[in-house]
């Protein structure tokens, strides 16, 4: 419990320190509660298994969590079926080049392959792309961290260059930078639509949703060719 409870301290601070710096990116609790943990863990002297072992009911929790984002899919049901095509049509494509990119990147650069498995998933949710590392071969550790880091990225990177492309104009934009930010940044890009256009947080939810399942199918076929 004593692990689960520094977790939630560490929560609250980054949370306070997110809302005092007026939401900066920079600020996201994701990324300074993870430091606030991180911190903990090497002042302690305690690795991530032991971590881990001390938190699998707030783990647990993150499954309810995601689950629960299907309320606001379902108040969007209409809309959602109208777009059916051309939303699956980008689904596939971010996936795809998020998997095989990596792989094919990590394949270039000669990096071991339980480290490419590991960092094939970054762009699913953290519970979907532990799963699915460790079940490839990889390493559900350095998969989280990949998640992390591509959340923030992504959530830093999606708005700029959606509106250097234009992309975001006009009547369908929210839904266009909604789908986008969960599609790239997962759980973070959903909170960040959340602030901005939570009347779109549907999109968000969705694109995260089915990007983790795809991932997760997506590197269990390819893990058995490589």
């Amino acid at each position: 419990m004593l692990w689960s409870a520094i977790t939630l301290a560490a929560y609250l601070v980054a949370l306070w320190l997110y809302r005092r710096s007026g939401h900066h990116l920079l600020c996201l609790p994701v990324l300074t509660g993870t430091a606030l943990v991180l911190a903990a863990l090497a002042l302690a002297g305690s690795g991530y298994p032991v971590y881990a072992e001390a938190t699998r009911v707030l783990r647990w929790l993150t499954g309810p969590g995601v689950i629960a984002l299907a309320v606001l899919l379902y108040r969007q049901a209409a809309l959602l079926r109208r777009l059916a095509a051309p939303l699956l049509v980008a689904l596939a494509a971010g996936c795809l080049v998020s998997v095989l990119g990596t792989l094919l990147l990590c394949g270039l650069m000669g990096t071991p392959m339980a480290f490419a498995l590991s960092l094939a998933p970054k762009a699913a949710t953290m519970p979907m792309a532990m799963l699915a590392a460790e079940r490839a071969g990889g390493v559900p550790a350095v998969a989280a961290m990949a998640v992390v880091a591509t959340g923030v990225l992504g959530t830093w990177l999606a708005g700029p260059l959606l509106r250097w492309l234009r992309v975001a104009e006009g009547p369908q934009g929210e839904v266009v930078s909604s789908f986008t930010l969960g599609l790239v940044a997962h759980a973070i890009g959903v909170a960040r639509v959340l602030q901005m256009h939570p009347g779109s947080v549907a999109f968000a939810a969705l694109a995260m949703g089915l990007n983790g399942i795809a991932s997760v199918l997506v590197l269990a076929l390819l893990s058995r060719w490589l």
